[in-house]
């Protein structure tokens, strides 16, 4: 009789309570959901895939890719912001979709600093200012002086509104003080196609689209768009070098999971993606597709959380600069 009374006390307090938590040591016991706010073939679903299978390996269990577009990233994110917090939905963010959308949307449809848990950031694709062939400048100094004598005559593309390259782009043209036209393009390879032409000037893409028309003396490479020198062109000078310190084009990408999740799995999976990155194999698949893994010690939760942040306040500045504000 006492047991029967202890069971259906159980059971009262399991439906009051729910079920209980999943601990770290359990977690993953089914396969996992990896959202990739950007189509299938993009430069964040194939960082996603080489990172994925060692990460499955490790888990004991598959992550599924999905890709989930729209928005400029920003629906698929939201659908990770209103998961379950219980570690089998993943977001993988990056600098367009937790930090420049917070102020390039009129209406974000997620608050990045408070909607998620953020895990690690994990990789980096640094962005380059390449003009066309015959532009006479060499470098930045040389470039910012032409710029402010014939900006009125020049253009530069984008691979769209509010993109990546159009706001890096941007940021350099308020930095030298002048205002260039923008010509957006459905996308990078359009733009490229017409720089090689001679049709723009100008762009500044993310340098995986760009090595192998350096290489070919398709296109002038005046500046890696960073702090440092990047270890994918380490012959290429960086802005800052160049007299130009307040530009940090990066391209950076991040796992993030629903706000919520127990700190265990966030700690665990941590460890996963800090091992899957660590992984020579992964490194070196990631680096020929143009992106470098971040040190060690900027992979903590605490730091992309602090990153984030910092990273928010950065874009808005440029943003509100360069007048672009999208509904």
């Amino acid at each position: 009789m006492g047991y029967h009374r202890s069971f259906k006390l159980a059971v009262a307090t399991t439906m009051l309570l729910g079920a209980p938590p999943v601990a770290a040591q359990d977690w993953p016991t089914r396969n996992v959901t990896l959202v990739v706010p950007f189509g299938a073939g993009s430069a964040t679903d194939t960082v996603s895939r080489i990172i994925g299978a060692r990460m499955s390996e490790l888990m004991g269990q598959q992550i599924i890719v999905e890709n989930v577009g729209g928005a400029g990233g920003m629906i698929g994110v939201s659908r990770v912001a209103k998961a379950n917090a219980d570690g089998y939905t993943i977001a993988l963010g990056a600098v367009d979709t937790f930090a420049q959308s917070q102020t390039l949307y009129a209406k974000p449809l997620y608050d990045s600093m408070k909607e998620f848990a953020p895990v690690a950031l994990a990789v980096e694709q640094p962005l380059l200012l390449i003009t066309r062939k015959e532009l006479p400048p060499n470098n930045l100094k040389e470039f910012s002086d032409y710029v402010k004598a014939n900006h009125g005559k020049m253009q530069f593309g984008s691979a769209g509104v509010g993109s990546a390259p159009h706001l890096v782009c941007s940021q350099i043209t308020h930095a030298i003080g002048v205002s260039v036209p923008h010509v957006p393009y459905r996308s990078s390879a359009p733009a490229l196609q017409d720089l090689i032409a001679g049709t723009l000037d100008f762009y500044c893409p993310l340098a995986p689209a760009a090595t192998g028309l350096i290489e070919n003396k398709q296109i002038k490479a005046i500046a890696v768009l960073t702090k440092e020198r990047s270890p994918l062109l380490p012959n290429l000078p960086s802005a800052a070098e160049q007299g130009m310190p307040g530009i940090d084009g990066y391209y950076w990408m991040g796992y993030f999971l629903p706000k919520g999740t127990p700190d265990s799995i966030v700690t665990k999976l941590n460890g996963i993606i800090s091992q899957s990155l660590d992984t020579p194999t992964v490194a070196a698949r990631l680096r020929d597709v143009g992106t470098s893994v971040v040190a060690p010690q900027r992979r903590t939760s605490a730091y992309l959380q602090k990153y984030v942040e910092d990273e928010i306040k950065q874009w808005a500045a440029t943003i509100k600069a360069s007048g672009v504000k999208l509904n």
